[in-house]
């Protein structure tokens, strides 16, 4: 068995070192095998931050680690679907789900930076919504996971299995990295997985309803995400 490993307790070249380790013995492997390192290695300083697009992220985890802490940002602009996907999982899954919301109302925001903030600047809503609450919900962890995947974007065709996070100070672990979208599709074929219902309406990428909208054929699955805009990605990576 692993040694438990707490972030506290740990300087930034030992975590480092330990993503790094991590990534030579698992950067190729499935998604399972990862989880149950993770699992073994960091107890209960490992979280999943699912956006609840990513179901079969949770499932996968659940199975490697019962009982895991998932967060969810509840940005207060979910579609009815994500926030009612959420209830499923939470009811079904084997996890303990936590939603963390921003410091602010939507009322509050726009109180203070004016109505619709997300049509005028994007980049700020994010950051209220979703960036500061993510750091906050990742304060009293060690390791996180998400469901980052190479093919969902040009911005992502680098990321590795295990990497360091030297913008929280922790361990970042992408299980998924290396799944096609034929990879996801089986998986959640295969094992029965709740699946947002805005993937059997027309959305390829699911985030806030204001900035989120169905794909056309032969778009990027991510191009429904802040249409308008030069933004692809909200902040939570970058």
């Amino acid at each position: 068995m692993s040694t438990l490993v707490s972030r506290s307790e740990h300087t930034e070249a030992e975590l480092r070192a330990l993503a790094d380790e991590a990534e030579e013995r698992f950067g190729a492997s499935s998604g399972g095998e990862v989880l149950a390192w993770a699992a073994e290695t960091f107890g209960s300083g490992l979280v999943v931050a699912s956006s609840m697009a990513d179901t079969h992220l949770v499932h996968l985890a659940q199975a490697a680690a019962p009982g895991v802490d998932v967060l969810f940002l509840d940005t207060g602009y979910h579609f009815v679907e994500t926030i009612g996907t959420r209830d499923a999982v939470a009811a079904v899954y084997d996890v303990n789900l936590l939603s963390i919301t921003p410091l602010r109302t939507v009322a509050e925001q726009d109180a203070e930076y004016g109505p619709q903030l997300h049509d005028r600047d994007p980049e700020r809503c994010c950051a209220l919504r979703k960036v500061e609450p993510l750091e906050r919900g990742l304060k009293p962890y060690t390791a996180w996971v998400n469901g980052m995947r190479r093919v969902d974007a040009p911005t992502r065709t680098d990321i590795r299995v295990v990497d360091y996070d030297a913008k929280r100070g922790m361990v970042k672990i992408s299980p998924l990295a290396g799944w096609t979208d034929e990879d996801v599709a089986a998986y959640v074929e295969k094992h029965g997985v709740l699946v947002n219902p805005l993937f059997q309406d027309g959305y390829t990428s699911i985030g806030c309803e204001p900035c989120t909208r169905r794909t056309l054929p032969g778009e990027d699955p991510r191009a429904g995400r802040w249409a308008g805009f030069a933004k692809t990605e909200c902040g939570l990576h970058t």
